[in-house]
């Protein structure tokens, strides 16, 4: 299955955009989806997360209280609401589907990836101070 995300813009800080990921089948088959991003210069990181089999999101530190990931099965989309955005948070977001997350420390997650994971072409987001 391929995800295609879109929703990002440019907004001020302190703005909010919400994202989403729309699949080209159903997402129901994989252990995990989520969301990453990668700044200009900098590597792609997570930013969170839906571990199925845990029935548990995952969010990294960065953004927590201010973006929340959901997701609508019966229309195959995932959906990123993000709030009080910094100029921080500028970068291609990205979509996928993964193999699972293991967990770490007290509040540590990595998301496994397929070896073909197919990333798409993101979402841009820019966010002005």
């Amino acid at each position: 299955v391929q995800l295609q995300a879109s929703g990002g813009g440019s907004v001020q800080a302190g703005g909010s955009l919400r994202l989403s990921c729309v699949a080209s089948g159903s997402t129901l088959d994989y252990y995990a989806v989520g969301w990453f991003r990668q700044a200009p210069g900098k590597e792609r990181e997570g930013v969170s997360c839906i571990s199925r089999s845990q029935g548990t999101t995952y969010y990294a530190d960065f953004v927590k209280g201010r973006f929340t990931m959901s997701e609508d099965k019966a229309k195959n989309t995932l959906y990123l609401q993000m709030s009080n955005l910094e100029p921080e948070d500028t970068a291609v977001y990205y979509c996928v589907t993964g193999l699972g997350v293991e967990t770490y420390g007290s509040t540590g997650w990595k998301m496994r990836l397929p070896r073909d994971v197919h990333w798409g072409q993101g979402t841009q987001v820019t966010v002005s101070s």
